[in-house]
């Protein structure tokens, strides 16, 4: 991940995904959507709904500190950007 430049679901998905050592096409299956989808949530073109959002989050808390370090990497540059 490139240093300085603001975090966006989109990384925070791609991250997730690749820490959890998952292609595009297992990580659609644990969420329980299409490839398709996954790749369009990394690419930024499309957002992941609430639901597909709550899971996210629920693989992030069972990954313990590495989990919580991109939560909290996340939520600070999203606050930076609302700040300026």
């Amino acid at each position: 991940m490139e240093l300085g430049k603001p975090l966006k679901i989109s990384d925070i998905i791609r991250e997730l995904r690749q820490q959890l050592d998952l292609s595009q096409e297992k990580f659609a299956a644990k969420l329980g959507v299409s490839l398709r989808t996954i790749n369009r949530w990394e690419n930024g073109s499309t957002v992941p709904s609430q639901m597909a959002l709550k899971l996210i989050e629920e693989m992030l808390q069972k990954m313990g500190k590495p989990g919580k370090t991109l939560v909290k990497e996340y939520l600070s540059k999203a606050e930076q950007r609302e700040d300026s």
